[in-house]
């Protein structure tokens, strides 16, 4: 598959390259992300300067000699190394790399170190001592990456470990933004993609599963089969790299993906108590894998109208579908099951993945100097009687920008607009106590707006609209051809 994107995280390490003193960097991310493809690509242009080694779940004996013949090949490319060959301790081999790096510029990309750490708890301990002894006045650029989020936080990461404050930059691998999406798949359509990005995120080795021969449903269905089980197999291994017993963990996430989102109502579909629910719900935050979002009226305060979100886009639909119907995979009702996921994916898509794809763009909208207001955080709203999807403020005045998300077959009416007006009053008193807020309407329909809409949102502002705490700004409508070139132009 082709390397796209990732033009920051490459930067960075041409940046560290560039220096003339050794470099240590930290690369970490979720499973599959992308951390090997990025290291692997980026040595491609200087393989004569550097060399990569991966760690294996195997003894740390055979790590150690492993890693010793990589070492004595790279410095040697002809030399005749025995089969049986290896240093005695890792702190001579890292020694023998200092003393050869002390002549020249070289790089090793040192991945999937917590297999060392699994087996080798000191491992850490002693490259910090080499490090410090003599790494770190050789002309060495030394990366570390791994998957295991936990041990990489606590033994590279954490105050209390024993590198911190060495490492030049740490640097955790997002997944592909959704605008990459076109240069993997370039002939699908924005309502393809969109659905991609609901199912599969932006993992890119997740993408070259898919054949962009097929279309996504017959992807999803290849994807599914007893031969290739992986997209079943997948949750598990992510998450047992953070937790051993997952049956409560599990229980939490499909409440989650199917919209529990409240901890009273996640304690009750699980059959937990409050109390138990939080401590399972908090381990499933250290993972990265589940966020809580509170209405942005109130953030910096512990709102009680806290909620939870399964932020990994593949693992909210596994939870949401493939889980829930375990049986009819296992009776082999593929077709039955894409019948049930087709029908209920369009509403899944615009309390999700919909919503989120919004909000980049009204941020990134605003940064780039593309809307009439300028707005610093981008966030939701919601209370028992409303719920505003889009909601971006200003710190520095009473501006506020308010919207709402639609995903459609249809293009919409001007009844999205009068409905965000009702709300207006709320939001503005809110957010601002009371002071005079001018309001801009973002508002976004896939399926784009009718002659109607437009020619309401024309004659609102014409008629300078103002409430008593408000007064109207503008009105935008963005549908999802707008929002696709757009953050394809801006790589979001």
């Amino acid at each position: 598959m082709i390397f796209v994107g990732r033009d920051r995280e490459l930067e960075v390490l041409d940046n560290l390259w560039e220096s003339p003193r050794a470099t240590l960097l930290i690369l970490y991310g979720r499973r599959r992300v992308g951390k090997t493809r990025l290291l692997t690509h980026w040595l491609q242009q200087r393989e004569r300067n550097g060399f990569y080694w991966v760690a294996e779940p195997s003894s740390s004996l055979s790590q150690l000699r492993s890693f010793s013949q990589a070492l004595m090949r790279f410095m040697d490319d002809e030399a005749d190394i025995p089969a049986d060959f290896t240093f005695s301790t890792w702190e001579l081999a890292f020694r023998q790399l200092a003393l050869y790096a002390q002549q020249e510029r070289i790089v090793l990309f040192l991945d999937e170190v917590t297999y060392l750490i699994d087996v080798d708890p000191e491992f850490v301990g002693v490259l910090q001592k080499v490090w410090d002894r003599w790494l770190k006045d050789s002309k060495l650029m030394f990366a570390l990456a791994g998957s295991q989020m936990g041990l990489m936080r606590r033994h590279l990461l954490n105050y209390d470990a024993p590198l911190h404050g060495r490492a030049t930059a740490q640097m955790q691998l997002p997944p592909l933004p959704y605008g990459a999406t076109r240069d993997y798949f370039p002939e699908y359509d924005a309502v393809q993609r969109v659905n991609l990005y609901a199912m599969w995120g932006g993992v890119p080795a997740y993408w070259e599963r898919l054949n962009p021969n097929y279309n996504i449903w017959e992807n999803l269905r290849r994807n599914t089969l007893p031969a290739h089980s992986w997209m079943t197999d997948e949750s598990r291994i992510l998450l047992q790299d953070f937790i051993t017993d997952l049956h409560n963990y599990v229980g939490i996430l499909r409440a989650i993906a199917d919209e529990q989102r409240a901890i009273g109502q996640i304690a009750k579909r699980t059959g937990l108590t409050s109390s138990k629910a939080s401590f399972y719900l908090s381990v499933l935050r250290d993972t990265g894998f589940v966020t809580r979002e509170i209405p942005i009226s109130q953030r910096g305060t512990d709102s009680r109208r806290g909620r939870y979100s399964v932020t990994d886009p593949y693992l909210r639909f596994f939870y949401r579908f493939l889980s829930a119907y375990q049986s009819k995979l296992a009776l082999g009702r593929m077709d039955e099951m894409l019948t049930m996921i087709q029908a209920e994916l369009p509403l899944f898509i615009q309390e999700n993945s919909w919503q989120e794809l919004c909000r980049q763009w009204t941020l990134t909208a605003s940064a780039m100097g593309v809307l009439p207001i300028e707005v610093d955080e981008v966030g939701s709203e919601w209370a028992s009687r409303y719920m505003l999807d889009v909601v971006g403020v200003n710190e520095q005045t009473t501006d506020l920008l308010i919207g709402d998300c639609y995903w459609s077959d249809e293009p919409l009416d001007h009844q999205a607009i009068i409905k965000l007006v009702d709300k207006t009053t709320t939001i503005a008193t809110n957010m601002n106590k009371g002071e005079v807020s001018n309001v801009h309407y973002t508002l976004f329909s896939s399926a784009g707006w009718n002659e109607d809409a437009h020619l309401y949102a024309e004659t609102l502002v014409a008629s300078d609209t103002r409430r008593k705490y408000w007064r109207l700004h503008s009105v935008e409508l963005i549908d999802l051809e707008r929002l696709d070139r757009d953050l394809i132009t801006w790589k979001i």
